[in-house]
C-alpha cells in the first residue's frame, strides 16, 4: 500500500476534493495515481468497513494468484462494495471480478499506481464496467490556510513530502527506489543509469515543448528510447500531456504537446535546481504548480479538458480552459504590459469568454479586458465553478 501520514500529523485532516464514495456507490471504479498520492489513506478514511484485499500482502496474493474463484467464495451474499489494492499486481484477476460484477452486481474498487501493468496484460480495463479515476498530489483546496506557496514549490504536494521534516531526503528517496527502480522495471529494461539520465534531461523540458533529438543527445539515448520512455511516464501518471489548442484562425497554431511533471517538488530535485522568487526557474515551477491545480480541478469536478496556445509567430498562453478560457501564469506581484501580450494576441481571435493572468498580484484588476488576479482568488473562483 501507499504509504499513509503518520498518526497526529495535520494531513489526516485533510479533505481530499475527490468524492471516492459518491463514485463507487454508483459504479465499479479503478483508482489509479503515483505512489505516495494517498490512495490508500483515501480508501480507509472514505470507505470504512468494506472488504480490501491487499494484493501486496503476499498470502493473499499468493492465494487469490493459485485459485481467483475464491474471491466469489469469501464474499457474504449481501456484500456489494470490494477493494483489491494493487490491482496491477494481479491483472487476471479481473476475469473473476468481470464475472462478480455481471452475476452478482457486486461493485468494485481497484487500485493501482498506474494501468500500464493491466494493458501490458492484455486486460482491457472491464470493459466500460469500470470508470477510471485519478487521485493526484494534494492540491492548495485541499490544504486551505495551511498551504504555503513557496513551501509547494521547494518540496511539493504528495502528502509524505508535504509534512515531511526532511522532504529534501524523501525527495531523493522518492526518486531512487520509486522513479528510477520502478518506472525501469515497467520499462522491462536493466538500463538503469540511461533512464536515470533521460529522467533529468527530461525534468529540464517540464513545461516546454520537448525537443526529441535533443533530449536523446542529452540523455545519450536513441531517439525511439525517447519516445518510449516519455510513453512510460505518461501512462504511469508522473507527466501530463497538454495537448495543443488549435482553433485560432489569425495566427496559425503550433499543434505539438507540451509535458508536466505530475509534482513540482519531485521536477525540482530532478532538475537538481532551487526556486528563488523572482528567477525564471520560479515561474517556471509556479507554471508547473499551477497546471497541476488546473489538473485536478478536471479529474475531480469538471472534466473539461485542458490544452496550451501557441502561435508559430511566438505567442503563447499557458492554459485554455475547454473553449472559454484563457489563463496565463505569471510569477509577478507586478504585471507589466509586456507579461499580456499573448492574451491579446489570442483575444484578437474572439474565440474565448474570458482571459485572465493567474499572479501574485495582490488585488484583482482588469486592463484592457484582461483580467489580473491573485491565484488565491482564480483558484477558489474555479472550484465554485465560474469559469466553465
Amino acid at each position: 500500500m501507499s504509504p499513509s501520514l503518520p498518526p497526529g500529523s495535520t494531513g489526516w485532516s485533510v479533505v481530499r476534493r475527490l468524492d471516492l464514495a459518491a463514485r463507487v456507490a454508483r459504479k465499479s471504479c479503478f483508482l489509479f495515481g503515483p505512489r505516495q498520492t494517498g490512495k490508500s489513506h483515501l480508501l480507509r478514511r472514505t470507505l470504512p468497513g468494506v472488504r480490501v484485499y491487499d494484493l501486496l500482502d503476499s498470502q493473499v496474493f499468493l492465494d487469490l494468484s493459485a485459485r481467483p474463484g475464491r474471491l466469489a467464495e469469501e464474499l457474504a451474499s449481501g456484500e456489494r462494495l470490494v477493494v483489491l489494492d494493487e490491482i496491477q499486481r494481479l491483472p487476471g484477476l479481473l476475469h473473476e471480478v468481470h464475472r462478480l460484477i455481471e452475476e452478482r452486481g457486486v461493485r468494485f474498487l481497484l487500485t493501482g499506481s498506474s494501468p500500464r501493468k493491466l494493458r501490458r496484460g492484455g486486460v482491457d480495463l472491464l470493459g466500460g464496467r469500470a470508470r477510471t479515476l485519478r487521485l493526484h498530489p494534494l492540491s492548495a483546496v485541499e490544504l486551505g490556510s495551511d498551504f504555503d506557496l513557496d513551501r509547494a514549490l521547494d518540496r511539493g504536494l504528495l502528502p509524505a513530502h508535504w509534512h515531511s521534516d526532511d522532504p529534501d531526503a524523501d525527495l531523493g528517496a522518492y526518486v531512487g527506489s520509486y522513479l528510477e527502480q520502478e518506472i525501469v522495471a515497467e520499462a522491462a529494461t536493466r538500463n538503469l543509469p540511461a533512464f536515470s539520465r533521460f529522467l533529468r534531461v527530461a525534468a529540464l523540458c517540464s513545461g516546454t515543448i520537448v525537443n526529441f533529438t535533443g533530449v536523446a543527445g542529452d540523455a545519450q539515448v536513441p531517439r525511439t528510447t525517447v519516445y518510449e520512455y516519455f510513453g512510460i511516464l505518461r501512462d504511469t501518471l508522473l507527466l501530463h500531456e497538454l495537448p495543443a489548442w488549435r482553433e485560432s484562425v489569425k495566427r496559425k497554431p503550433i499543434a505539438s504537446s507540451k509535458y508536466y511533471f505530475f509534482d513540482v517538488g519531485v521536477a525540482r530535485v530532478l532538475q537538481g535546481r532551487r526556486h528563488a522568487r523572482g528567477t525564471p526557474e520560479y515561474g517556471l515551477a509556479f507554471e508547473t504548480w499551477l497546471m497541476h491545480e488546473l489538473t485536478c480541478w478536471r479529474d475531480y469536478r469538471s472534466g473539461d479538458p485542458l490544452a496550451y496556445w501557441r502561435s508559430t509567430s511566438g505567442f503563447e498562453v499557458d492554459f485554455i480552459l475547454d473553449d472559454h478560457t484563457a489563463v496565463e501564469a505569471k510569477a509577478t506581484a507586478n504585471v507589466a504590459g509586456r507579461d499580456l501580450r499573448s492574451l491579446r494576441a489570442l483575444r484578437e481571435e474572439r474565440r474565448l469568454r474570458r482571459y485572465l493572468c493567474v499572479s501574485l498580484e495582490p488585488r484583482r484588476r482588469v486592463v484592457d479586458g484582461i483580467t489580473i488576479l491573485p491565484w488565491r482568488e482564480f483558484l477558489e473562483e474555479l472550484w465554485a465553478g465560474r469559469y466553465r
